[in-house]
Parts: C-alpha cells; sequence; structure tokens
C-alpha cells in the first residue's frame, strides 16, 4: 500500500529540484522517498542543518548598533554590495 503526502513549496524550489533529479536520472518522488527512508532508518535528518551565520547574535547586535549610529546621524552610509550566487 502506498501513503499520499502533499505539501506546499515555492514554485522556484520546485523546478530547482526537478531539474536536480531530472540531472541525475530520477523523479522528484523518487529522491523524496531516498530522503524519507534514510530518515525513518537513521532517525536523523541526512544532511547537515546549519543556521547563516549573517544571522548569528553577533552580527545581529553589530547591525543594530550601526543602524542605531546611522539613526543619530554618526554612521557611514555605504552602498549595496552585490554577490552573485
Amino acid at each position: 500500500m502506498m501513503a499520499q503526502i502533499s505539501l506546499r513549496i515555492e514554485d522556484d524550489v520546485k523546478k530547482k529540484a526537478e531539474q536536480a533529479c531530472a540531472d541525475i536520472g530520477m523523479s522528484l518522488s523518487t529522491a523524496i522517498n531516498i530522503y524519507l527512508k534514510k530518515l525513518g532508518r537513521e532517525r536523523r535528518i541526512p544532511f547537515e542543518v546549519s543556521v547563516d551565520p549573517f544571522y548569528s547574535e553577533s552580527n545581529m547586535e553589530h547591525l543594530r548598533r550601526g543602524v542605531e549610529a546611522l539613526n543619530a546621524g554618526k554612521g557611514v552610509e555605504h552602498d549595496i554590495i552585490e554577490v552573485d550566487e
């Protein structure tokens, strides 16, 4: 017997995942089944999950101080730096 799962994800996330699966010769459904089997067997998420270091408490405090300085007229504004992904 097979169960059916329904979930909502962003369109671009789904498209990129489908393309990655197609590139290695499997369907998205197969990839999700592999993930769920490994999760059930190992009882852990089978890859590293970490927080973006940008949001560390020390960095957020630094950003808050910078915003406060700008709002008080004491800071220096910088241009946005564009990063290619």
